[in-house]
């Protein structure tokens, strides 16, 4: 019989961070500092949302680009936060999850042949996104003595006549490290003088701990070139609902919808009713989340220092990207040895690409006290090693 698998989905690696987490669920009394979910429940007032539309019988398809009162609150939204300004009619579409926006938009906007450049350490499904569009990754490692930002001089050097789309991943999972104003000024410019597109995933931009949140779409020229990717699962908790959304030229997002329609439909109903509330009522809830993250934050730095494990201070999302280089093991041999021993599940860089060998992801979207748990096991690891 022939082989029924697609050569190039053979070819295309697992995610390194489920392999940890599938782990960790045989072992009762381990501690997991290694998925990227909020510990917080969706706010009440968003549930009873969600909970209405099913009690009043909104069980139907809605529009395939969205509801127009969520697309219209998302354009509100960004526009209150970021100062960008999007038309809910013709620039937004509703997605399942900010995932699902950016596949569709790397198969909306490639042809065979386009490479995007992804910086990394970066979410584990860029790459494969553009692979499966057809399109080639080019691979800019970014360093930790730049904080894991992306410079113009990196972005310059990886273009060439073929680049079509840059990948711009921040705040960073896994790093933490966040672009400001005066670093994207620099990669706007590139962006216009080459005629380079931007894929910018914001899915963590509400949850900044050193100057607010800046977009790239806002900056002169960039927001007829960029597709700005945002969500609700970090920062409204509402990982399950499966809900994110696209914003950009009409002329993106009118072939993004296609994908889109045969593909998917319409995201959740259910989702997209309490989505709407979330906008409405929920900046509150998202900046009692931000300071409980931030006290979080500074208290890893504080026992990394305290342990003697060399970490660079991120300032946005909710991981610590510590360096255990020091220690002579592999980010794999090191966070499978803490695993067995220790009882901790943390992710090795490398699952983020290859440039995050020595490294190791942390998320602190757990308890205090679950935290402080694992740092004391950590730190047992650490004395011996």
């Amino acid at each position: 019989m022939r082989d029924p698998v697609s050569k190039k989905i053979k070819e295309i690696r697992p995610s390194g961070i489920r392999r940890f987490f599938d782990l960790v669920a045989d072992m009762p009394d381990a501690v997991s500092l290694g998925v990227g979910e909020p510990d917080f429940d969706t706010p009440w007032h968003v549930r009873d949302e969600g909970i209405h539309s099913l009690d009043i019988g909104r069980t139907f398809y809605t529009s395939n680009a969205g509801l127009k009162e969520l697309k219209i609150e998302i354009c509100k939204y960004l526009n209150r936060h970021y100062g960008v300004s999007y038309d809910p009619t013709h620039e937004t579409l509703v997605t399942v999850g900010g995932s699902e926006a950016i596949d569709i938009a790397m198969r909306a906007m490639l042809d065979p042949g386009d490479e995007v450049i992804i910086p990394q350490p970066s979410y584990v499904s860029y790459e494969p996104c553009a692979i499966l569009a057809n399109g080639k990754p080019v691979i800019i490692e970014l360093k930790e003595e730049n904080e894991f930002r992306l410079t113009k001089k990196e972005l310059l050097d990886s273009i060439t006549d073929k680049t079509k789309l840059l990948v711009l991943p921040f705040p960073n999972n896994p790093t933490g490290a966040i672009m400001e104003e005066d670093d994207l000024k620099g990669i706007a410019e590139v962006c216009v003088e080459k005629d380079i597109f931007v894929l910018s995933d914001e899915i963590y931009s509400a949850l900044t701990y050193k100057k607010d949140h800046v977009t790239i779409a806002s900056f002169p020229g960039m927001k007829e070139r960029t597709v700005l990717i945002n969500g609700f699962s970090k920062s409204h908790a509402m990982t399950g609902w499966r809900l994110g959304y696209a914003c950009a030229p009409k002329v993106i997002v009118d072939e993004m919808l296609k994908i889109h329609q045969f593909a998917i439909m319409c995201a959740p109903t259910t989702s997209q009713y309490a989505a709407v509330d979330a906008l409405k009522y929920g900046d509150e809830d998202v900046e009692n989340m931000r300071e409980e993250y931030n006290g979080r934050r500074r208290f890893l730095m504080h026992r990394f220092k305290e342990m003697g494990l060399d970490c660079f201070e991120p300032y946005g999302a909710f991981y610590v990207f510590p360096s255990i280089q020091k220690f002579g093991m592999t980010s794999e041999e090191f966070a499978e040895r803490l695993l067995r021993e220790e009882k901790v599940a943390v992710v090795p860089g490398t699952a983020f690409g290859d440039c995050g060998e020595g490294f190791l992801r942390i998320s602190y979207a757990y308890s205090l006290e679950a935290l402080k748990e694992a740092l004391g096991r950590i730190e047992k690891f650490i004395s011996r090693l």
